[in-house]
Protein backbone atom coordinates (compact mmCIF):
# COMPACT_ATOMS: atom_id res chain seq x y z
CA UNK A 1 0.00 0.00 0.00
CA UNK A 2 1.24 3.60 -0.65
CA UNK A 3 2.01 5.70 2.36
CA UNK A 4 0.02 8.88 0.81
CA UNK A 5 -3.07 9.45 -0.84
CA UNK A 6 -3.33 12.89 -3.18
CA UNK A 7 -5.80 15.22 -1.82
CA UNK A 8 -8.00 14.82 -4.88
CA UNK A 9 -8.28 11.36 -4.60
CA UNK A 10 -9.30 11.47 -0.69
CA UNK A 11 -12.40 13.30 -2.00
CA UNK A 12 -13.33 10.09 -3.50
CA UNK A 13 -12.76 7.79 -0.88
CA UNK A 14 -13.62 9.97 2.83
CA UNK A 15 -16.85 8.58 2.74
CA UNK A 16 -15.53 5.17 2.61
CA UNK A 17 -12.30 5.23 5.03
CA UNK A 18 -11.63 5.90 9.15
CA UNK A 19 -10.24 9.27 9.39
CA UNK A 20 -7.88 10.66 12.22
CA UNK A 21 -6.34 13.97 12.94
CA UNK A 22 -3.30 13.45 14.10
CA UNK A 23 -2.09 16.80 14.51
CA UNK A 24 -0.50 17.90 17.56
CA UNK A 25 -2.70 19.01 20.59
CA UNK A 26 -1.41 22.72 19.82
CA UNK A 27 -2.17 22.83 16.52
CA UNK A 28 -5.23 21.53 16.83
CA UNK A 29 -6.18 24.08 18.91
CA UNK A 30 -4.79 26.92 16.94
CA UNK A 31 -6.67 25.76 14.03
CA UNK A 32 -10.12 26.76 13.30
CA UNK A 33 -11.18 23.57 10.70
CA UNK A 34 -11.37 19.66 10.71
CA UNK A 35 -11.98 17.52 7.45
CA UNK A 36 -15.40 16.22 8.23
CA UNK A 37 -15.67 12.83 10.14
CA UNK A 38 -12.22 12.75 11.21
CA UNK A 39 -11.75 11.70 15.17
CA UNK A 40 -8.67 13.72 16.98
CA UNK A 41 -5.91 11.26 18.32
CA UNK A 42 -3.44 12.21 20.05
CA UNK A 43 0.12 11.87 18.06
CA UNK A 44 2.14 11.41 20.98
CA UNK A 45 0.07 8.81 22.66
CA UNK A 46 -0.33 6.61 19.79
CA UNK A 47 0.31 3.62 21.39
CA UNK A 48 -2.80 4.08 23.75
CA UNK A 49 -5.11 4.14 20.95
CA UNK A 50 -3.64 1.93 18.10
CA UNK A 51 -5.56 -1.19 19.30
CA UNK A 52 -8.98 0.84 18.59
CA UNK A 53 -7.87 1.62 14.99
CA UNK A 54 -9.50 -0.72 12.23
CA UNK A 55 -7.78 -3.47 11.12
CA UNK A 56 -9.98 -4.18 8.15
CA UNK A 57 -11.00 -1.08 7.06
CA UNK A 58 -8.94 1.25 5.10
CA UNK A 59 -7.68 3.99 7.63
CA UNK A 60 -6.62 7.95 6.46
CA UNK A 61 -4.58 10.38 8.46
CA UNK A 62 -3.14 13.50 8.31
CA UNK A 63 -2.19 16.41 10.44
CA UNK A 64 -0.73 20.08 9.31
CA UNK A 65 1.17 19.73 6.09
CA UNK A 66 2.17 15.86 6.28
CA UNK A 67 5.46 15.48 7.25
CA UNK A 68 6.96 14.09 10.32
CA UNK A 69 3.74 13.47 12.70
CA UNK A 70 1.95 12.01 10.07
CA UNK A 71 5.44 9.35 8.87
CA UNK A 72 5.76 8.73 12.67
CA UNK A 73 2.31 8.07 13.22
CA UNK A 74 2.21 5.99 9.64
CA UNK A 75 4.98 3.80 10.52
CA UNK A 76 3.54 2.90 14.13
CA UNK A 77 -0.13 1.93 12.48
CA UNK A 78 1.57 0.10 9.33
CA UNK A 79 3.67 -1.87 11.77
CA UNK A 80 0.29 -3.51 13.88
CA UNK A 81 -1.01 -4.15 10.65
CA UNK A 82 -3.28 -1.02 10.09
CA UNK A 83 -4.19 -0.42 6.15
CA UNK A 84 -3.21 3.26 6.46
CA UNK A 85 -1.72 6.17 4.91
CA UNK A 86 -1.61 9.82 5.08
CA UNK A 87 -3.35 12.76 3.32
CA UNK A 88 -0.12 14.73 1.36
CA UNK A 89 0.46 18.07 2.50
CA UNK A 90 -1.72 17.53 4.94
CA UNK A 91 -5.14 19.47 6.27
CA UNK A 92 -3.09 22.34 4.62
CA UNK A 93 -2.95 20.47 1.24
CA UNK A 94 -6.55 19.28 1.08
CA UNK A 95 -7.44 23.01 1.91
CA UNK A 96 -5.68 24.37 -1.05
CA UNK A 97 -7.16 21.44 -3.42
CA UNK A 98 -10.20 22.49 -2.16
CA UNK A 99 -10.68 19.84 -0.45
CA UNK A 100 -13.97 19.36 2.01
CA UNK A 101 -13.13 20.74 5.96
CA UNK A 102 -15.52 22.47 8.36
CA UNK A 103 -15.17 24.31 11.41
CA UNK A 104 -15.08 23.05 14.42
Amino acid sequence: MERTIKPGDFKSVASTVTVIDVRRKEDLAASNVVVPGAEWKDPAKVDQWIAEVPKDKEVVIYCVRGGSVSNSVLDRLQSCGVKARFIEGGIEGLQAAGGAVVKK
